[in-house]
């Protein structure tokens, strides 16, 4: 058996296709895990949910921003961007199908390892929680998405504030900064706290902001992977991290893991 993990597909099922048959994936023994944006802006969003949800128990999917954006169109909170490039997903026959087993994903995946087991998010841990409080939230969270209030919930964790967990006092508040932080987060100031809006490399951010990671005691002793951030790759050298966005659908390159030996394996855009 072969764990493998890839970064953001976002509708690029042709490069994800190719990179499996490249390894030789086999669903039967091997377990693929996908870091979240399943779907957004590629070209192909309806063919990967339907294939990945087609892997059964061989997909252990975490849910991204993307993700849950799609989940609040389909429940009519958001209209669609074009830029998005979601209305076959959104019109097709199965839709109501793969949205609830979108729904359903969670937000924190465990990798089992020999040594020691790792996890993956979409975004990272905020600094602010330890490993404890970090899945207590995205178990909370899950709850939520699955129960038959989803549609409040998905409608109510829009929003940047608050960006500390310290000053998340009520429910709602907690399941935003939650959802925020496990999809969302790339920088945070001094103190921990989340901040948006910038995207680039470390290099070119401002000296007040500072990746998540310089501020986490969990990865210190808890590996951890993550997508979201495609302009990271390549401009860190933290032992354990595991960036995987690669920024397929903006021209680059998907990228894929093999979690047993860390051997990498890229396929460039397609389109």
């Amino acid at each position: 058996m072969a764990i493998y993990l890839v970064g953001d597909v976002q509708g690029c099922y042709s490069e994800l296709k190719a990179l499996l048959k490249r390894v030789n994936f086999d669903r039967d023994c091997d377990i693929l895990y996908l870091a979240g944006d399943l779907v957004a802006r590629g070209p192909s969003s309806l063919e990967t949910l339907r294939f990945v949800k087609a892997l059964g128990d061989s997909a252990k999917v975490v849910l991204g921003n993307h993700d849950l954006h799609l989940l609040a169109v389909y429940a009519g909170i958001k209209k669609a961007k074009a830029a998005d490039k979601l209305d076959k997903l959104l019109t097709s026959p199965d839709a109501d199908e793969l949205i609830n087993w979108l729904a359903a994903q969670p937000l924190i995946q465990k990798i089992p390892d020999k040594k020691k087991s790792a996890y993956m998010s979409h975004a990272g841990i905020s600094p602010q929680w330890l490993l404890k409080d970090a899945l207590e939230q995205a178990q909370l969270i899950h709850q939520k998405l699955i129960s038959t209030e989803r549609n409040q919930w998905l409608a109510l964790m829009y929003g940047e504030k608050p960006n500390s967990w310290q000053a998340s006092l009520t429910e709602e508040e907690r399941f935003r900064y939650s959802v925020n932080a496990l999809t969302r987060m790339r920088y945070c100031f001094m103190d921990g706290s989340l901040e948006f809006h910038h995207k680039n490399t470390p290099e070119e951010t401002p000296e007040h902001l500072v990746p998540w990671f310089t501020l986490s005691k969990t990865i210190d002793k808890t590996p951890w992977v993550f997508g979201h951030w495609a302009s990271l790759m390549g401009h860190s050298s933290h032992r354990n991290i595991y960036p995987l966005d690669t920024g397929c659908v903006w021209g680059s390159h998907l990228t894929l893991l093999r979690w047993g030996d860390k051997k990498v394996f890229i396929e460039q855009a397609h389109q």
